[in-house]
């Protein structure tokens, strides 16, 4: 089965790996453009998966825009007989995802019908939601609107953090995208309608990333989980932004945002009871323990985080 694969975050890596592993033939891989970083964004980033595709030696092409004629022509010129798409960035246009023999799939990491949208992870562990999964997908004109061709769950442990979710799910859903495209191509597969209450994961907000320390502490602990590694859930010490991670909700009271702790850990006052947290990253410093955080005198008991 020749495959044309759509990815760029790491999350999509594994499932290009497997394809590879499993003897698929990945004509090329399509992934966003280099991303501009450095001072004076003059350095080109590659995404994980053009890194990994460059190791497989495998054609790589990076349209500004998958929507163009000259993108759409080329993708016909591969006569792909299934496209992948795994978090690939853009919306792709039906004309495009109904060249290939056997139309596109997608690997989307919530349990279809729910969780339809961008953040599917992290809003998974802010809605306080027990289980998730993968879905592969059928993919249509709408967005995570098609058909289901393969569906696997997982419980969502107590105190995983959103980047320990996204690798679970990541490998996860590279063995569910090989076991359906194995299928289909032996013994046919039958995408079956979405059924259930639909529930969406728009995209995350830079003032929802900003902790409100009014929350309750289990709750202000998941939002910090939710976000834990990235974007990263912040709050304001002394004027400047720092993000906080390694959440747990403990006992304690105080003004919501009174540091009441700021040791090995920082303890904060919330609305009722109190969270800890074991790292910090402040503004343009890298993710440090609370410990070399006190030594740098950049908290101590009694200060209000806002």
């Amino acid at each position: 089965m020749r495959v044309l694969f759509f990815g760029t975050p790491e999350f999509a890596v594994p499932s290009l790996m497997a394809l590879v592993g499993e003897g698929f033939d990945v004509a090329a891989v399509v992934t966003r453009p280099d991303k501009p970083t450095g001072r004076h964004r003059s350095k080109a980033t590659p995404s994980p998966v053009k890194l990994a595709a460059l190791a497989e030696e495998i054609p790589v092409v990076q349209p500004e825009n998958p929507s163009t004629d000259d993108f759409i022509a080329r993708v016909k010129g591969l006569a792909p007989d299934v496209a992948a798409v795994v978090a690939y960035g853009h919306i792709l246009p039906e004309r495009l995802v109904t060249i290939p023999r056997l139309g596109s799939v997608n690997v989307h990491a919530s349990l279809l019908p729910a969780l339809r949208g961008a953040a599917p992870i992290q809003r998974a562990i802010l809605n306080g939601l027990t289980e998730t999964g993968v879905t592969i997908m059928q993919m249509d004109a709408g967005m995570d609107t098609g058909p289901i061709l393969h569906q696997v769950s997982t419980p969502i442990l107590p105190d995983e953090t959103g980047g320990e979710l996204s690798a679970r799910l990541a490998e996860m859903g590279a063995l569910a995208l090989v076991e359906a495209l194995t299928l289909v191509e032996e013994t046919g597969l039958t995408p079956r309608p979405q059924q259930g209450p639909v529930t969406y994961a728009p995209k995350l907000t830079r003032e929802e990333e900003r902790i409100d320390w009014r929350t309750g502490a289990e709750d202000l602990a998941r939002r910090i989980r939710a976000f834990d590694p990235t974007p990263g859930a912040w709050t304001e010490c002394r004027g400047q932004p720092v993000k906080l991670f390694g959440a747990r909700a403990v006992e304690g009271s105080g003004q919501p945002g009174v540091v009441l702790a700021a040791d090995e850990v920082l303890r904060v006052a919330c609305g009722a009871g109190a969270a800890e947290v074991s790292d910090v990253q402040p503004a343009g410093r890298e993710r440090m323990g609370v410990r070399a955080f006190v030594n740098g005198r950049g908290v101590r008991q009694g200060d209000v985080l806002a």
